[in-house]
């Protein structure tokens, strides 16, 4: 692995200047190790890129016509879509094609676009989280994966997915599954508590039958609000998987029960810190990224509030095992504006994160993980307007990306002290950067079939 792609955003920073593709350099040999080594700025201005996905991936293997050259970046706010094509210069991205929302909310009537996976059938699927008016009517938009057209909705006519998020599909079981956050118009400007108590944000999971593209099951979580990223077993024969609770800031596992209908239940508990100094009297840790280690063995996730990252043993998927943890940041830091009264877990804050003489702003958000589980790569922003609320100092000083070492046999996470890209130190200035992507897929983009 020697190159990462990420999105870095400048909507909601102050700064006019459009959202942009950087490509790292992560290669240890190399001179510009640690380094953006290329920018390729969108058309537009405040699209909010967020997550991104591939024209082809491991759904497609055998395939020998179809290569992974085109990066799929969907925008959030803007509902438009760029394609990338990193194939013909893989350190010098450029663009390929833009897909204008007017198409989108014409064909599909769908709109704030968010997860991105390729099909089987050689088609992209992008999950959408509202309808043209921002309500909480998402649903599916289908892209052909060789001309890129919109060819409309995944779901069936009349169908939709309630608040639509995050989605992963296991053809062998005919089941895909998504998530819930909310609506656009309720999270956009930021996060407001009496939203949650007014029922605005997510607390299901959806199962799909993927032949008829239907939901079959709708599931309420055990204890759980905001459902955000899912993630079934990389094994395609798997019937189970884990689901991240972002607000109640729990782990869940939904599998296949006797009955053959689907089940969850809540397998890890991040307790709430009583605290002084912040928004509420209680902070949840906030669980807004997880991952399966591509040999299922661990599954990892991010407290961007509390500033941790977490490293659990699945091996038994109904009893995960911690077996590393590390603070990277976070909202607790000694000498910041927190006061913990009450802590389950820790005897005391944690020292704030140095890395290369600057002190690093945020809590651990995005992550992902090499191929072959060594190293976890990290990054800071959640969305430009969450970050603006909660770390209002992400938006001077900028996010970054971080390393950290991953003990594959016992388990334990070490900080890499010679990784920083600094992403306050960009030429237009300080942008939030957020999913990370490698050239040749990796433990969130692909699906075996």
């Amino acid at each position: 692995l020697e190159i990462v792609y990420l999105p870095c955003i400048y909507r909601n920073t102050g700064i006019e200047a459009p959202d942009y593709l950087a490509t790292v350099d992560v290669d240890p040999k190399s001179p510009h190790y640690s380094q953006v080594i290329h920018r390729l700025p969108m058309p537009h201005l405040k699209d909010e890129l967020h997550h991104s996905g591939w024209n082809t991936c491991s759904s497609c293997f055998g395939d020998s016509t179809k290569s992974r050259d085109k990066l799929i970046l969907p925008s959030i706010i803007s509902s438009r879509i760029y394609v990338v094509d990193v194939g013909s210069e893989p350190r010098a991205p450029k663009l390929h094609k833009v897909i204008e929302p007017n198409e989108i909310h014409a064909k599909c009537n769908l709109g704030n676009l968010h997860t991105s996976h390729c099909l089987a059938s050689g088609e992209v699927m992008i999950s959408s989280l509202g309808d043209p008016q921002g309500n909480g009517k998402g649903g599916f938009v289908l892209l052909d994966g060789e001309t890129f057209e919109v060819k409309g909705t995944w779901e069936k006519p009349g169908g939709e997915a309630p608040m639509g998020y995050d989605f992963w599909y296991q053809p062998r079981h005919n089941i895909m599954v998504s998530t819930e956050w909310a609506a656009p118009n309720v999270f956009k400007d930021g996060f407001n508590p009496a939203h949650v108590e007014a029922g605005l944000y997510g607390s299901h999971i959806h199962v799909w039958d993927w032949q008829r593209h239907e939901i079959i099951q709708t599931l309420q979580m055990k204890d759980g609000l905001i459902p955000l990223e899912i993630r079934f077993l990389h094994d395609p024969d798997a019937t189970q998987g884990f689901v991240g609770c972002a607000l109640s800031s729990n782990i869940q596992r939904f599998y296949k029960n006797e009955g053959g209908t689907w089940s969850v239940e809540k397998v890890i508990q991040v307790p709430s810190k009583k605290v002084k100094g912040w928004m509420l009297p209680e902070m949840p840790g906030l669980i807004t990224d997880i991952l399966l280690s591509l040999d299922d063995r661990f599954l990892y996730f991010s407290n961007w509030l509390h500033g941790d990252i977490r490293q659990y043993d699945i091996s038994n998927p109904k009893k995960p095992r911690l077996t590393g943890q590390i603070f990277l940041g976070g909202s607790i830091v000694k000498g910041g504006s927190v006061q913990v009264l009450e802590d389950q877990e820790l005897t005391c804050q944690p020292e704030p994160l140095v890395v290369k003489g600057k002190r690093v702003p945020g809590g651990p958000q995005m992550i992902q993980l090499s191929l072959d589980g060594k190293r976890l790569y990290v990054t800071t922003s959640l969305y430009s307007a969450w970050d603006k609320q909660f770390y209002p100092n992400l938006i001077r000083e900028g996010s970054v990306m971080l390393q950290i070492d991953v003990d594959t046999a016992n388990g334990g996470l070490k900080l890499n002290p010679n990784f920083l890209v600094d992403f306050g130190k960009e030429p237009l200035g300080p942008a939030l950067a957020h999913e990370l992507r490698y050239p040749g897929g990796d433990c969130s983009s692909d699906i075996w079939i």
